[in-house]
């Protein structure tokens, strides 16, 4: 009994210490959450009232509208540009300061280690060099827009910095940003150059493939066979650069970057006016790539999207006109072997001598760490791109040649684009859009509806683009650009209507190579399709059709895939998942369980062909390969099997290996019942925060809650590429459909939502908007505008 109330005592003694430690660190947590809420919240940008700043000579009206898009009305260009960088700066700056070092591989200076090989990368490409070289042949008027905005950005960084109210993922990672230059917005417009790519991943693998696998098995994986294809192998012959360990650390753009655009005229819209749409499809996160706004000063009145970071508005619409974009895509990154002198590591060969190349500095600031020398080395073509991780052991090397390293004027193009008022006058500030090389759609009010492929576009001495060349001759090289008066263009054509879905936009008779390498043509197949169905179209019909989910690429396929297994021995969950792609309507629905299946047998065939000839390195560098699985299947469909098939025991055999591979992978994740699977279970929205990725703590705060279920797929309208994993993380980065009818009012999605905030109201509230094809009104009648308002005013000096 003693024993037992000793313990009693004992177990009282250490319950009470405990009690109280447990109530402080409850204490302690709810102290820290109330500290990280107000921290949060006071990082919010103000939005009403009135804000004095320097650099500001007249007041300006800053209302933001129910989505937290800001209309900045200015009583001069100085003062517009000053308080569009100030309010893209209120809602960006950390989006605005990853950016520019991404572009300008910058980023391990306040990431640490991690990011090296990245900013190797693109310090050798060279976008923040093209950039200070494009600078000085801009004009005044450019050169001010640039200036000034830069002034309002810092501006409102100065402020910030003093009020202690940076964005919160400064705090995170422990540093405050550097004021902002024209340089940076000027690297940011290159970066999208970049991101749209030029091919010279195509002409790696091809390379690879040339030198690695038998004639007859390369011939099938390349687009066609290029005719001076033994000449150059032959001088290629004696070259044996490691294409696996060269680019294995190569950032290569998202494939699928690509949009949707298309005009109708006025003859068949139901408003007697022409309408427009676009959606240009980018990489999807938090926060949107695309910023909203609405201009207004002097002779801009102007509404759109912009890239964060750069003044004016990249697409969209004024009083008179309407444009969109989708990427040409054409081949304008050459890749040459250049030969290195045995003796001298900076010189090459060219023509029977030796040259110097020009070599830059380039060091690299790692945060916690000692700053990494890094050397740069340029030859006639370009940078020499194939050594920033790995050095090859002979003597030669890929250099690269890109338009979009030239000295170019793009945002002086967009500058006169937000001005013109009728299609001369767009097309005659096209002239100075060199990079990227984009399909232009425009719609005018005075009934115009127009297309122009606009950019720099390269002719060659020899070749085309397919492989490397040799750079050790004048024999290759450029000659110059395909002339602008013959750049594919229609204007008011006959059937109403033009489209551009990132397909071949010019039939064989056209006298120039322009690429290679072009999307599947579903998506231009069917918005075609559509346009052509309806004699008048509105507003209505354009929005529904860009949440299009009508698969044409199972249209084709899934019939001649069901006629082959037709006669096969399948088990019951293989009837059973051919049944619903029998039944299907060919749409990917959400609900339904034959997208699921089509989707992922058709991506395990290329799996099945290749894996274990191709390397998983090379294979990220196999531009077009989905394009390619489809040529060697459509053959082997017709009874014209190839060697790749061959190999694998025929089209039957590789169509049931495939087949029953992602059944069994479906069936551990969703049950062995098809009839009960779902699209939307595998193939879920995610907008994910750059940073969110370190904790879970921080996915929490910065993403979504939980990923959402849609439709659509990378061959539909409703564009929503998607990982292995399911997560869709490429699609329409914004959609906007506008009648020019009423040029005052525009219909827009920009997903997930305008604040790169967290605590911010506008910051994922347009996530269901993108899945359910939600548009939101944008005005530029100022009469019309509701919404918080703030006023800019000079501060006394």
């Amino acid at each position: 009994m003693e024993v037992i109330i000793e313990q009693k005592r004992k177990t009282k003694k250490w319950k009470k210490p405990l009690i109280w430690t447990l109530i402080i660190l409850a204490l302690l947590i709810i102290a820290a959450i109330i500290f990280a809420n107000f921290y949060s919240l006071r990082s919010l940008p103000k939005t009403t009232g009135q804000v004095y700043l320097k650099g500001v000579n007249k007041p300006v009206d800053v209302t933001r509208d129910e989505k937290g898009v800001p209309h900045i009305k200015a009583q001069s260009l100085h003062d517009l540009f000053f308080a569009q960088g100030y309010v893209v700066a209120q809602d960006r700056l950390f989006q605005m300061d990853l950016s520019r070092r991404q572009a300008s591989g910058q980023l391990s200076e306040v990431i640490g280690e991690a990011t090296v090989n990245n900013d190797k990368f693109f310090r050798t490409l060279g976008l923040r060099r093209a950039a200070e070289s494009s600078y000085s042949i801009y004009d005044s008027e450019s050169k001010n827009a640039l200036k000034w905005f830069a002034d309002g950005v810092n501006a409102y960084m100065k402020e910030a910095i003093a009020d202690k109210k940076l964005p919160i993922e400064f705090t995170l990672l422990n540093y405050q940003p550097n004021p902002w230059t024209p340089i940076d917005s000027l690297t940011i417009g290159k970066y999208m150059a970049f991101d749209l790519g030029g091919h010279w991943e195509a002409q790696a693998f091809n390379y690879w493939a040339l030198k690695n696998l038998p004639e007859e098995k390369a011939k099938d994986l390349l687009p066609k066979y290029p005719k001076d294809a033994p000449l150059i192998i032959s001088q290629l012959n004696d070259t044996n650069i490691n294409i696996e360990k060269s680019f294995a650390e190569a950032i290569s753009p998202p494939e699928f970057n690509g949009s949707n655009n298309w005009v109708v005229s006025g003859d068949k819209s139901e408003s007697g006016k022409p309408l427009l749409a676009d959606d240009p499809h980018l990489s999807l996160a938090t926060p949107s790539i695309w910023y909203q706004m609405h201009l207004q000063a002097e002779d801009i009145n102007v509404s759109g999207v912009i890239f964060a970071g750069i003044p004016g508005i990249i697409l969209g619409a004024n009083e008179h006109i309407a444009w969109g974009v989708t990427n040409t895509g054409p081949d304008v990154q050459d890749l040459y072997i250049e030969k290195r002198n045995p003796k001298n590591s900076t010189q090459f060969l060219y023509n029977d001598k030796w040259y110097d190349a020009s070599v830059v500095d380039e060091p690299i600031k790692v945060k916690g760490k000692k700053t990494i020398p890094y050397k740069v080395t340029i030859t006639k073509h370009g940078p020499v791109i194939s050594e920033f991780a790995y050095k090859n052991k002979d003597n030669t090397v890929f250099s690269m040649q890109w338009t979009a390293l030239e000295a170019s004027k793009e945002l002086e193009a967009v500058l006169n684009m937000n001005k013109a008022t009728n299609w001369n006058e767009f097309e005659s500030a096209l002239k100075d859009f060199h990079t990227p090389t984009q399909n232009f759609v425009f719609a005018s009010n005075d009934g115009t509806i127009a297309y122009k492929a606009n950019g720099k576009i390269p002719i060659r001495k020899k070749g085309d683009g397919l492989l490397p060349v040799p750079g050790w001759t004048d024999e290759y090289g450029w000659k110059g650009y395909i002339p602008y008066d013959e750049l594919p263009k229609t204007i008011n054509p006959k059937e109403g209507f033009i489209s551009s879905a990132n397909n071949k936009v010019i039939d064989d008779s056209y006298p120039y190579h322009i690429s290679h390498v072009w999307t599947q043509p579903y998506r231009q197949m069917r918005i075609q399709e559509v346009l052509k169905e309806k004699d008048k179209l509105s507003v209505k019909d354009m929005q529904e059709l860009q949440m299009d989910q009508t698969n044409l690429y199972a249209r084709e396929f899934v019939p001649l895939l069901l006629n082959v297994l037709n006669d096969a021995k399948l088990s019951d969950m293989e009837k059973e998942a051919l049944n619903e792609l029998k039944n299907w309507d060919f749409t990917d629905d959400k609900d339904k369980a034959a997208p699921l299946i089509f989707h992922l047998w058709m991506k395990e065939i290329p799996k099945i062909l290749f894996e274990g000839t191709i390397p998983n390195k090379v294979l990220e560098i196999f531009e077009g390969k989905q394009q390619v699985v489809d040529n060697i299947l459509r053959d082997a469909l017709k009874d014209n099997e190839g060697p790749w098939v061959k190999e694998k025991g025929g089209v039957k055999t590789v169509l049931s290996v495939s087949l029953n591979h992602v059944l069994e992978k479906l069936s551990k994740q969703y049950g062995s019942n098809p009839t009960k699977w779902k699209w939307g279970k595998y193939h879920q929205l995610y907008f994910a925060h750059p940073i969110s990725g370190v904790s879970d703590i921080l996915k929490f705060f910065f993403n979504n809650e939980k990923p959402v279920a849609i439709g659509g797929s990378q061959v539909t309208v409703q564009a929503a590429s998607y990982k292995e994993n399911g997560i869709v993380d490429h699609g329409a980065s914004w959609r906007f459909v506008i009648d020019t009818n009423d040029m005052q009012t525009g219909y827009h999605i920009v997903g997930p939502g305008q604040s790169g905030n967290f605590r911010s109201k506008w910051y994922h509230d347009q996530i269901v908007d993108w899945v359910d094809g939600n548009y939101h009104k944008t005005t530029l009648n100022e009469s019309a505008l509701k919404g918080d308002k703030l006023t800019l005013l000079p501060k006394n000096k």
